[in-house]
């Protein structure tokens, strides 16, 4: 079970679609045991960038039964959702299944410090003794939570264990919550997104380690293992050179086609397709991460990793 001493590499895992649009469940079998090969510690399904919203509840159910099935890892199942009858629905299965915990996003309705506490108060009741993960990502929700907001909602509900930071800019947010459990409040795991994009900053800061997904998804590990081994000139040279990948992929509405059509390049999955609404990437806009891919390659190679 998922608790507030979780560390490491929980990869965002994307869903594979074939080019009709139905589940590739042989793509999806296919891409856990490549994130675990590739130094994934736990993975994380139904996310934002899983397109859960544009799953039915009946394939969430399978995605969570095949991922479950079909790895050794802790798994994290996002189940955000508008009203508490389906994120229960969702995180009972999920817990059956075998999952290790739930991630929760608060809903964008939210606009006050007590509408929030008060949310994930609700939240914790809900979902009683499963644990759960604060999913701040105020880029996607338009949700602001600051960190005196984070620590009463640590504060009172016993099953936030985890809180992945996804801020932007965020690291003082780290720094803050770090200094109050080094004061006495409760210390919960902080594991970071944004694609990597500040990976090594937010080790620094005091984050556990990474939640969130890249074409290239043992950048992470490999950064991790140099800094959990002191070598940080080691970190930020493997850094450096996925960086120019880490920015492209960061566009906004675009990134998670960028992410899948790395994915399939390299064999990971069998398609590289969104289901619809998605944006569609142009010859033009290939070539440039073909490019960008193979200046990667070369620098990592020079690297000897």
């Amino acid at each position: 079970m998922l608790d507030e001493t979780t560390k490491g590499i929980f990869t965002i895992t994307a869903t594979p679609f074939l080019p009709d649009g139905a589940l590739d469940l042989h793509s999806l079998e296919q891409m856990v045991n490549a994130y675990i090969e590739k130094g994934a510690t736990g993975l994380t399904i139904l996310g934002m960038m899983g397109e859960a919203d544009k799953l039915s509840s009946q394939e969430s159910i399978e995605v969570i039964k095949t991922v479950t099935k079909n790895c050794n890892v802790p798994v994290i199942v996002g189940v955000s959702a508008p009203g508490f009858s389906a994120m229960t629905m969702v995180s009972d299965a999920a817990m059956e299944a075998g999952a290790a915990g739930v991630m929760v996003a608060p809903p964008s309705r939210l606009r006050t410090d007590a509408q929030i506490t008060r949310y994930y108060q609700d939240t914790s009741q809900a979902l009683g003794q499963i644990p759960f993960v604060l999913q701040d990502f105020p880029l996607a929700t338009g949700v602001i939570i600051s960190p005196s907001v984070i620590l009463k909602i640590v504060e009172d509900c016993a099953n936030c264990v985890m809180l992945k930071h996804e801020d932007w800019p965020g690291l003082e947010k780290i720094t803050q919550l770090r200094l109050a459990s080094d004061a006495g409040a409760r210390r919960i795991s902080i594991l970071c997104g944004n694609g990597g994009m500040y990976l090594l900053e937010e080790l620094l800061r005091g984050a556990d380690g990474a939640m969130t997904g890249f074409g290239y998804p043992e950048m992470m590990s490999q950064v991790m293992n140099a800094f959990n081994t002191g070598n940080l000139d080691q970190a930020r040279d493997i850094f450096d050179a996925y960086l120019p990948m880490i920015r492209y992929e960061a566009q906004p509405a675009m990134g998670l086609a960028i992410r899948k059509y790395s994915l399939a390049k390299q064999g990971v999955i069998e398609h590289p397709t969104l289901r619809k609404p998605r944006p569609l990437l142009t010859q033009e806009t290939i070539s440039e991460i073909d490019a960008l891919a193979q200046r990667q390659e070369n620098r990592l190679r020079e690297l000897g990793v």
